[in-house]
């Protein structure tokens, strides 16, 4: 699910966002996993919205054809689940995708800490929010409260983004 995380995110920085919210909740008890992007980009107009799902659309001029949206959708009704989108142009986008937590079919989530670190370290000037719900508990992860603590030192330098991999990391691994 990272690569699917990974690509909808890569879609808000083509947006020109500059606040990429990711939350992922899982909840066992009512079977849902979801995942749920919010950005500040430049949004969609309605055209846009209706045609986005559709694999042989995408905005890019490199390719003919846009993947990413479409097997996520794919891969979520697998499991009973869906995929919504909200776009106003302007103003941003918002991505609700619902799994069924216990088929077989979800994808698991895979390295999200490398993900996330990933998308810090090529966009340092964004600012990224991730929160994660489990039965277990939750954990948030903010690059605005990071970048205060650095006060100035880039979150691209490669020794904070060791350390953020490594606190994500740790982080989840009280939660899952």
């Amino acid at each position: 699910m990272s690569e699917h995380i990974m690509d909808i995110i890569q879609n808000s920085v083509s947006a020109n966002a500059t606040l990429v919210e990711l939350e992922i909740i899982e909840d066992v008890k009512n079977d849902n996993y979801k995942l749920i992007f919010k950005d500040n980009g430049c949004g969609m107009s309605e055209e846009v919205l209706v045609k986005v799902a559709d694999p042989f659309f995408t905005s890019r001029t490199t390719r003919k054809v846009g993947l990413g949206i479409s097997l996520l959708k794919q891969n979520a009704e697998q499991t009973g689940g869906s995929l919504n989108i909200w776009s106003k142009e302007g103003e941003g986008t918002e991505v609700e995708v619902v799994f069924s937590h216990s088929n077989i079919d979800r994808p698991v989530l895979g390295n999200i800490a490398e993900t996330i670190m990933l998308l810090v370290g090529a966009n340092p000037e964004m600012d990224f929010l991730y929160k994660h719900t489990t039965p277990q508990g939750e954990y948030v992860f903010d690059t605005k409260e990071v970048k205060e603590v650095l006060e100035g030192i880039s979150l691209s330098d490669p020794n904070i983004l060791v350390y953020v991999k490594e606190m994500i990391n740790e982080n989840i691994s009280t939660i899952i």
